[in-house]
């Protein structure tokens, strides 16, 4: 489950592009904060998550947040300020459980395509022509179309498909799109299907298409309420704060992770009911000279820090590569054990952690602003070395709490499958 937000540079204080995503993945599934620069290819093909498609000669440099065991990205930017993030949506359109997932389509048009635009029409390329398809989960069956938001420093779009059909619409002030479809009658741009289809009076896209079941359960629709109208009432004064704020909200304040819900936009982690927690986010600020881009790479960014990461300067080293298994050696899963201890007794930690936490993210930002003679490079490894003292300081202040009887077996058996000891 995920949500995505963009704020046009005509609604936002500064007058700029605003991106941010939140990718809900399932709780062992670590997500890579990765950098790629500008490659040259002499191979004929490129092997996807599932499937071979023609390489090309040159790459684009991009910055991704990937599941580990994905060749594509959940979120991503390239060096030329093109920002691209998916969302599931469940449409009643049979898919195959081998094909292009949507993060694939995500990173192959970061790595080809320069403008929202052309990015719009590369991926809409793919669906009418190769089709979508493949489980996007690792460990059981999801197959789902797709939902996009793209957007580069003058214009961005919001593309809706259900299997090779589709509708794009330009994005004039602000929008967000969750897990469910959104455009009912109204776009800029559609398949030829679809054309067909609304010739027929009171045609509606997102009725048409949806699978009311998984949609229900999803809480895509109310999750898209709740940002679109956050959205709304600031336009004008919309910041990167804000968007901050947003990715880090819960539905009920004061908030407690077993009793969180679906409708959360920063998702913890509740077993059936709530499978996913939000692994990673991302907000960019787009800008036609220096773009910066914050990123989590860690997941609940309600306990996270947004680092600011410039493709002049990259990432730091972030330790061994992550998948499904504990290591301390990588930087997701040594701040995902600091997250688990936490939430064992959120509710009496959370108030003074916030503040400690938006003190230190108000300095981040403010440096970043100023940039205070520092290099982008060095920059980019304060902000993650100050990150890594915050939680080295909670640490040893928090004394570990106790989740109700069922959602905590339900952590147990999470933990056991991680190779991440109880008690830790």
């Amino acid at each position: 489950m995920c949500d995505i937000l963009v704020a046009t540079p005509r609604v936002t204080k500064d007058n700029i592009m605003l991106f941010a995503k939140n990718s809900d993945r399932d709780p062992n599934e670590a997500q890579i904060l990765e950098y790629i620069p500008r490659q040259k290819h002499e191979n004929e093909t490129i092997k996807l998550t599932y499937l071979e498609f023609p390489q090309v000669r040159e790459t684009y440099a991009v910055i991704l947040s990937r599941p580990w065991w994905i060749w594509g990205a959940e979120m991503g930017v390239n060096e030329f300020g093109l920002a691209i993030g998916n969302t599931a949506v469940f449409t009643k359109e049979r898919l195959p459980e081998k094909g292009i997932l949507g993060m694939d389509m995500i990173r192959l048009a970061l790595e080809r395509t320069k403008t929202s635009k052309e990015a719009l029409n590369f991926i809409i390329g793919i669906i009418e022509n190769y089709g979508q398809g493949g489980s996007g989960s690792y460990e059981h069956k999801m197959v789902y179309s797709n939902s996009f938001i793209i957007a580069d420093p003058k214009e961005a779009w919001v593309l809706e498909t259900a299997g090779k059909n589709w509708v794009a619409k330009r994005i004039e002030d602000v929008y967000s799109i969750s897990n469910a479809l959104t455009i009912e009658d109204e776009w800029d741009l559609a398949s030829d299907s679809v054309e067909k289809l609304s010739k027929k009076s009171s045609f509606n896209f997102a009725r048409y298409f949806s699978d009311r079941f998984y949609t229900h359960f999803a809480y895509g629709r109310e999750r898209r309420a709740f940002t679109y109208q956050k959205l709304k009432e600031r336009k004008g004064e919309i910041t990167l704060e804000c968007m901050m704020e947003i990715l880090r909200s819960h539905s009920v304040e004061p908030y407690s992770p077993e009793k969180g819900s679906m409708r959360d936009i920063c998702m913890h982690y509740g077993g059936l009911t709530r499978p996913s927690q939000t692994a990673s986010s991302q907000i960019s600020e787009l800008r036609e000279d220096l773009s910066i881009h914050w990123f989590t790479g860690a997941s609940n960014p309600c306990l996270s820090i947004f680092k600011p990461v410039f493709f002049e300067g990259g990432l730091p080293d972030l330790g061994e590569v992550p998948n499904n298994k504990y290591n301390p050696k990588n930087y997701w899963w040594r701040m995902e054990r600091f997250h688990r201890i936490f939430q064992t007794n959120y509710r009496a930690y959370i108030s003074e952690f916030a503040t400690e936490r938006d003190g230190l993210q108000r300095t981040i930002i403010e440096k970043a602003k100023q940039l205070e003679g520092s290099t982008l490079e060095e920059l980019t490894k304060w902000a993650f070395e100050e990150e890594t003292k915050l939680v080295e300081r909670w640490e040893k202040r928090i004394t570990p709490g106790k989740f109700p009887f069922f959602y905590g077996m339900r952590w147990k058996k999470v933990n056991r499958k991680a190779g991440l000891k109880q008690g830790f």
